[in-house]
């Protein structure tokens, strides 16, 4: 017969080990918010790209511009509408960030500097914890509105970044939890 000698939970000794999840979480910035954020400069740039990608602690989209950065506000809304016309831009997600840059898709000419395959899908965000859908609004008047569907109203935050060869980017990360 086997014997089975009884330990104390309390001598048993376990490594305490964070799984990859807490250890993210835990390192992941803090201090953003959900009420609209905007800035105060006005540039001269114009849109030439828009790229997303992901990160521990949120997704990211960020918006080339050829010039110097632009002004750019950014809120919470119950839907999207193209710009000069008010259609409905269809986004899938619990909740929609309406993004206003002034920075047209389009040079003094009139010419696209912008050129997206699928307005209604600019970036593929398949598979991307917070992001769901990233449409066009349109340009017009010197200003470019893009629809960015996401999971649910969750913190973000907007800011600029000077390049080289009089480049800049307005970037916005949009973080997986509160």
């Amino acid at each position: 017969m086997l014997a089975v000698a009884a330990i104390p939970a309390a001598a048993v000794a376990v490594p305490a080990v964070a799984d990859a999840s807490t250890t993210a979480a835990s390192s992941c910035p803090t201090g953003w918010g959900s009420l609209p954020e905007a800035s105060t400069y006005r540039g001269l740039g114009k849109l030439t790209n828009v790229r997303t990608g992901r990160h521990d602690c949120f997704d990211r989209i960020v918006f080339d511009v050829k010039g110097k950065p632009s002004w750019f506000g950014v809120r919470y809304v119950t839907n999207v509408y193209t710009v000069g016309e008010g259609a409905l831009v269809p986004l899938r997600g619990g909740a929609k960030l309406e993004i206003v840059l002034s920075v047209p898709s389009y040079d003094d000419a009139g010419n696209d500097t912008y050129h997206p395959a699928n307005v209604n899908e600019l970036t593929n965000v398949h598979g991307y914890r917070t992001f769901r859908q990233v449409a066009t609004a349109g340009s017009f008047e010197g200003e470019t509105t893009i629809g960015l569907g996401v999971r649910a109203r969750l913190p973000f935050r907007v800011f600029t970044l000077t390049g080289a060869a009089n480049t800049s980017r307005i970037v916005v990360d949009v973080a997986h939890h509160w």
